[in-house]
């Protein structure tokens, strides 16, 4: 595809033997011209190059349709572009609106630019070369916002980076607005990209091309999509029109809608229009447009209706267009409710399994002055008292837990219905004891950091109900902030609880629920740090249910960073178990004398 500038000036040069007949793109001037003609051409192309006005692009259809929840809510990697596939030898330009939480100032709360082979998410051949998020903070870090095994720190620059203070800067603000995004591989042995809102410029500048990452050597396409962060995108217009389609900016009826937050349960004498106060409906309109539209713009209706008990249908009208007209035929939508009595008063009846919780304060957590545990209602049985006199016992998902202070002591914990009735129960607090333990093999990785990732393990530890067990090693990260150590929690039949990186990253079915911080700072002066880093890891079973993982980092550089992930739930405290791997990096544990005998697993 080409593109049209528009420039200050223009030269047009006329020689005896040929005709340069425009300025536009760079093929015309590939040819063995004087070295006074190519000096004129080269100044041209600087022009071009130095520009500042918006760029005018060819070819460019309308894709009108939004990316992410327009609260602000949606997290990185929940919601998705289209697939743009980019031939080699092609660009792609796309424009969009990048809509930024104008309340939250935290600097990676944008967008970011993942570049992979011809597969889908999901797919098992899926590949990425890498990710681009728009922001840029210190000209060496990044503040990780590029990542990948094929696209570097190096090739990238920025007009305007980013000094976060505890993860906020004000000037995040800069990078809302319309975005201009150029993904370049019409330039042989180059790979180009670049993002820009016209105040702000980041690029990505590539001095070879990308290898070829599908199965299939003959196919050299690459896909392209964007990712929201605690922000939304509206986007706008492409050059290369993406799998499904463009989405057009006309008006669209809308075809089929389905409902949010239906309550389960509604009480007695509730009107319909006070229990539907909370429902949305997600609305899809034709090319595939969806819209969230709130309870307020939506018409309700029970069947039976609302004043005796039972199952209930509910009956959703909706009847606007994309843009708010009336859509000539309206769209409806149905889920069930249940109309129960009212609940007068609760009762615990039978105390919870676990009522004594641990904690354990490392240099990563001493400075907290708010820190809570999870209330654990396993084995508790509360029963309800209802208006009209019966009573029943109440499934725990249905009810609510005032979280428990990690002070050591005793500690009473309120228990809510949906209607705001309360009880009480009492737990215990203490203070967890650590003790020094020593995996095996004592040197996990080899020497020069050529591991792979999930390739060597060391065995499984188990850790008791209450204690926290403590490691330290020396750490030798590789080169990226994932080359580093990588804790493991599991049972003892290797089902993950969670997997933790040393770079506030994880994954896991527990790892959800957790919270979790770094004082890592600049990316990069962390990893250098991290070569020969004397490590301790601290592991908590907290007999609630959650474990703790806490890590005090003391880098080459003298300088102490610290690393916490709390309340990593779906843990059965009988049986927790922890490991360590590595990925293109290695540790060297120290050979403690105080080490417990403890059974372990190898994988």
């Amino acid at each position: 595809m080409r593109h049209l500038y528009k420039l200050v000036s223009v030269f047009c040069l006329s020689l005896a033997m040929f005709a340069l007949t425009g300025c536009e793109g760079g093929d015309l001037y590939n040819m063995d011209n004087p070295d006074w003609i190519q000096e004129k051409i080269d100044s041209i192309n600087a022009a071009k190059n130095n520009n500042t006005e918006e760029e005018v692009l060819e070819g460019m259809q309308e894709d009108v349709y939004t990316i992410g929840k327009t609260d602000f809510t949606s997290s990185f990697w929940s919601a998705w572009s289209k697939y743009y596939v980019v031939p080699d030898g092609e660009k792609w330009n796309a424009q969009f609106n990048l809509n930024i939480n104008s309340s939250d100032n935290t600097y990676y709360k944008n967008f970011a630019l993942v570049i992979t082979n011809d597969n889908a998410r999901g797919e098992t051949n899926y590949k990425e070369y890498g990710v681009i998020r728009f922001d840029a903070t210190n000209d060496t870090a990044k503040y990780n916002s590029i990542w990948g095994n094929n696209i570097y720190f190096k090739y990238s620059n920025s007009n305007m980076l980013l000094d976060p203070v505890d993860n906020k800067d004000a000037n995040l603000q800069k990078l809302g607005g319309k975005i201009t995004l150029t993904v370049d591989r019409s330039q042989e042995g180059k790979f180009f990209v670049k993002i820009t809102n016209g105040k702000v410029t980041k690029t990505y500048n590539q001095p070879f091309a990308l290898p070829n990452l599908n199965t299939d050597a003959t196919n050299k396409n690459i896909r392209c999509f964007v990712v929201p962060d605690g922000s939304y995108i509206d986007f706008l217009s492409t050059n290369i029109v993406p799998e499904g389609g463009c989405t057009s900016a006309l008006d669209k009826a809308p075809v089929s809608m389905v409902l949010n937050n239906v309550p389960d349960e509604v009480d007695l004498g509730t009107s319909l229009d006070d229990a539907m106060a909370n429902v949305s409906a997600t609305v899809t309109y034709e090319e595939g447009v969806t819209k969230t539209i709130p309870a307020s713009e939506l018409m309700f209706s029970a069947i039976p209706d609302m004043d005796k008990e039972g199952d209930k249908t509910l009956i959703v009208i909706y009847n606007k267009t994309f843009k708010g007209e009336l859509a000539e035929k309206p769209i409806v939508a149905n889920g069930k409710f249940k109309v129960v009595q009212g609940i007068a008063s609760i009762s615990v009846t039978t105390k919870p399994t676990r009522t004594t919780y641990y904690f354990y304060t490392s240099a990563a957590t001493n400075t907290f002055t708010d820190r809570t545990l999870a209330f654990d209602p396993t084995g508790l049985e509360v029963t309800a008292t209802y208006n009209n006199g019966t009573t029943e016992v109440i499934n725990n998902s249905k009810l609510s837990f005032s979280a428990v202070p990690a002070e050591v002591g005793n500690h009473v914990v309120t228990i809510t219905t949906r209607n705001g009735k309360t009880a009480k129960v009492k737990v215990n607090v203490a203070e967890s004891t650590v003790t020094a333990v020593t995996p095996s093999p004592l040197n996990l990785g080899a020497g020069d950091n050529t591991t792979a990732w999930w390739t060597v393990f060391t065995n499984d530890i188990k850790i008791p109900v209450g204690e926290t067990y403590s490691t330290t090693f020396s750490n030798y990260s590789g080169s990226n902030n994932w080359s580093n150590f990588i804790v493991i929690l599991r049972n003892t039949a290797l089902a993950e609880y969670a997997v933790l990186r040393s770079d506030n990253y994880g994954w896991g079915d527990g790892y959800a629920a957790c919270t979790h911080n770094g004082t890592q700072g600049d990316w990069a002066k962390w990893l250098a740090a991290m070569k020969n880093a004397k490590v301790t890891v601290y592991i908590t079973n907290c007999n609630n249910g959650r474990a703790d993982v806490q890590a005090v980092m003391t880098g080459n550089d003298e300088k102490v960073y610290t690393q916490y992930y709390l309340g990593i739930n779906t843990v059965d405290p009988n049986d927790l178990n922890f490991a360590f791997t590595v990925d293109n990096s290695h540790l060297v544990f120290e050979n403690t004398t105080t080490a417990k005998k403890y059974r372990s697993r190898r994988r």
